[in-house]
């Protein structure tokens, strides 16, 4: 095994061969450091990560390799284009793949319940979509148009599978020919992220594997972090279907006049813009013209917002890490949409969700502000 700090070329070749080339383009201005929303909150030095990496110099067992939320910003920023998420995947690789050192605890857990049961909460796979059991959901078909997939978030957590089902809601009253389908498994967006990519493999054969044998070729999601694991990270393998986002769907169903959110909901709302649907894949308008549609909305844009929003901090596997309270950065965003006078935070994301639900209890907010997914929202005003 390596040492902590070996000071040695072979270090920088294993990170390389990780998927670590990039640092080659790195040429240490610092940017990636000043952009982070880390620098909020506590120390996170990515450029110097970079140049120990370089330098063969990396500490394994430091807890910095599993700070990243994978948010993009610094991505955006760089001005050299560096793919920084990739490099910070690349240092994890090292850690995972060649056994270097270990995951923090939780994260750990997480992937041996992806390797066992295919998805991160270790519930049984067979229960993925128990969330349907009383509605009347057909099972995909060859002849059915789109398969609905909820993440896991939404098919297991029992304060998100309301998420589900509003937006099985809102597909059969648009007439949306769709169906969902036993066997699927976690689309393996954290375990890529967290480092383990041949456990990443593993979901994606599984996935595709099903999707090709009941002839998948569109897929509608809820996750933004499905969206662009679908979308960017399959098609690397071979595996290529249409996806997406219900907030994209739901808009453009809304534009046709096929769905008409025409009941007075009464609310001042304001949007979190999710990481992945926003600076990952500049989806930022379809969302904010889906809610200006719904009867009643007096909208509240949030401060900062789109390209500049903050990140929740659930991105990069963090979702299932402990962060204490004062290092979370949605204790502060849920504080952003409070100073709005809204008195619904909506988000298009499961991973946001889940986190602006715990902040709303740990702020004693809960009776303040509704925290609702954005399918909740508009199925409230069908």
């Amino acid at each position: 095994m390596l040492g902590t700090k070996s000071p040695f070329q072979e270090v920088a070749d294993l990170i390389i061969e990780s998927g670590g080339d990039a640092l080659k383009q790195c040429y240490q201005c610092g940017t990636c450091t000043a952009t982070c929303p880390w620098r909020d909150y506590t120390s996170f030095l990515p450029r110097r990560m970079f140049q120990e990496a370089w330098l063969g110099l990396t500490d394994f067992e430091s807890e910095s390799l599993w700070r990243c939320v994978t948010c993009n910003k610094c991505v955006e920023r760089c001005p050299r284009g560096v793919p920084i998420i990739d490099l910070m995947r690349a240092l994890r690789r090292s850690v995972i793949g060649m056994g270097i050192a270990e995951a923090p605890s939780a994260l750990a857990g997480a992937l041996r319940n992806l390797s066992a049961v295919g998805n991160p909460m270790g519930e049984p796979t067979g229960n993925r979509n128990a969330w349907a059991a009383d509605l009347d959901i057909k099972r995909f078909d060859q002849n059915t148009h789109y398969l609905y997939f909820p993440c896991c978030v939404t098919s297991y957590d029992p304060n998100l599978k309301s998420v589900a089902r509003a937006t099985t809601r809102i597909l059969t009253h648009a007439g949306i020919d769709f169906g969902i389908l036993e066997g699927a498994v976690c689309c393996g967006e954290s375990a890529r992220k967290a480092g383990d990519e041949a456990l990443f493999q593993q979901l994606v054969g599984t996935n595709s594997s099903l999707f090709e044998t009941n002839g998948v070729k569109k897929i509608i999601v809820n996750s933004p972090h499905c969206f662009d694991t679908f979308a960017r990270e399959y098609p690397e393998i071979g595996a290529r279907f249409e996806i997406i986002h219900t907030s994209q769907l739901f808009s453009e169903l809304t534009r046709q006049g096929r769905l008409k959110p025409g009941k007075n909901t009464q609310r001042k709302v304001t949007y979190h813009d999710p990481c992945y649907l926003g600076r990952h894949n500049g989806v930022y308008d379809d969302p904010r013209q889906l809610i200006k549609e719904i009867t009643g909305v007096d909208f509240i844009e949030i401060e900062p917002n789109k390209a500049e929003s903050l990140c929740c901090g659930g991105g990069g596997g963090r979702i299932w890490m402990d962060t204490p309270r004062d290092e979370r950065f949605c204790e502060d965003r849920l504080k952003q949409a409070l100073i709005t006078g809204a008195n619904t935070l909506v988000t298009a994301c499961p991973y946001c969700l889940s986190n602006f639900k715990d902040s709303s209890l740990n702020q004693s907010a809960s009776e303040t502000i509704d925290i609702m997914d954005i399918s909740e929202l508009l199925a409230e005003a069908l």
